[in-house]
């Protein structure tokens, strides 16, 4: 996906952002396996609009370096980058970064976007200190029955099962580029505080998914999930697993 081609930076964060809560929930979930302390520099992988690198930077009382090939992407994690974060713009194969220059690499969403997943590991392993951690969050073709929206948006499945790995594959990918694999868990995460507000961030069609449907698969889903939203409690979360994997080199 190239998102400079696309107006959906400018929407993202309305559609994929998370609440204080939420972001604070992944922080004590990632803090589980990289104390704090133990990190001064940080790598946000596949950055985006940076919805994570500030916090990051805060958490752990480090500079952080957000990444990202998209121009219209990193102007917006810009606009609200802190002291401690610098954006910058390059691929996840070719780093700007010294070697073993980073105690932890922080992936996002991003991992299924790498070109040449295999190439981007290897950066990941070049930049990252010894006692390094990366610590990446995915999607997954295992999970795929277990995404909110794919029953209102049938045409998304296929498009799901072309765009993710699997979790052998990522698991194979880390191991075969010098990392081990320390911790896998399946984490529920909030994707919205109910099923109305869930339609109306999908409704900003800021999904790498759901934006390579028609526009008449997508008004349909969308008006079927509106639909199923007056039907559920108001205090119902929609919950979602997301892989969390950490690895470290060997």
């Amino acid at each position: 996906m190239n998102y400079d081609k696309t107006n959906m930076p400018a929407a993202y964060d309305a559609g994929r952002g998370y609440s204080p809560g939420v972001l604070a929930y992944w922080l004590e979930v990632i803090a589980q396996s990289v104390s704090r302390g133990s990190v001064s520099e940080i790598l946000d992988l596949g950055c985006g609009t940076g919805r994570y690198s500030n916090a990051l930077a805060d958490f752990y009382d480090a500079n952080l370096i957000a990444i990202d090939p998209s121009e219209k992407m990193l102007a917006e994690a810009r606009r609200k980058a802190s002291s401690r974060v610098r954006c910058e713009r390059a691929s996840a194969e070719s780093l700007p970064l010294p070697n073993a220059s980073v105690d932890m690499a922080f992936i996002s969403m991003a991992f299924h976007h790498f070109e040449h997943p295999d190439r981007a590991v290897a950066e990941c392993r070049r930049v990252l200190r010894p006692d390094g951690s990366v610590c990446l969050r995915a999607g997954t073709i295992d999970r795929i029955d277990s995404y909110a929206y794919v029953d209102f948006f049938p045409g998304s499945r296929p498009i799901l099962h072309r765009a993710l790995q699997s979790q052998a594959f990522i698991e194979s990918t880390f191991t075969g580029a010098g990392f081990k694999l320390v911790r896998h868990e399946l984490i529920p995460s909030e994707a919205a505080e109910n099923w109305i507000a869930y339609a109306e961030k999908l409704a900003y069609r800021a999904d790498s998914i759901l934006v390579q449907l028609s526009d008449r698969e997508f008004d349909q889903g969308l008006a079927a999930l509106r639909e199923h939203a007056k039907t559920t409690p108001p205090n119902a979360p929609v919950v979602e697993p997301v892989d969390f994997f950490v690895f470290r080199p060997v």
